[in-house]
């Protein structure tokens, strides 16, 4: 897998919600440190019992890279769930994570 590829996921990843940036917006960076791509990324209000879209559908992140995700909702919150599904099959969860006060999520 090449960095061309995962440039392709952080441009998906980018604009996923919209174009434009709102007080509401909330950025935070995504780290893969595993050796294994991950083929799908969700991030939910911790308040659903729902999954959001694929934000890497047609993409990766290949292990040994990041990205900058843009959350674009128009909610207030900063407490979200995320998922990440990997290349060999593994499903990833966390729940209740202020993501304002991370700042970044590292898969490790």
């Amino acid at each position: 897998m090449t960095a061309k590829s995962s440039i392709v996921a952080a441009a998906l990843l980018a604009t996923a919600f919209s174009v434009s940036a709102h007080a509401e917006d909330l950025a935070f960076g995504l780290i893969n440190e595993t050796d294994v791509a991950i083929t799908g990324f969700y991030v939910s209000p911790a308040d659903s019992n729902n999954w959001e879209s694929n934000l890497m559908s047609g993409g990766y992140l290949d292990g040994g890279y990041e990205i900058d995700v843009l959350i674009q909702d128009g909610l207030s919150t900063c407490v979200y769930d995320i998922r990440a599904d990997f290349e060999d099959g593994e499903i990833y969860e966390d729940y209740d994570l202020n993501l304002c006060d991370l700042g970044a999520y590292t898969f490790e």
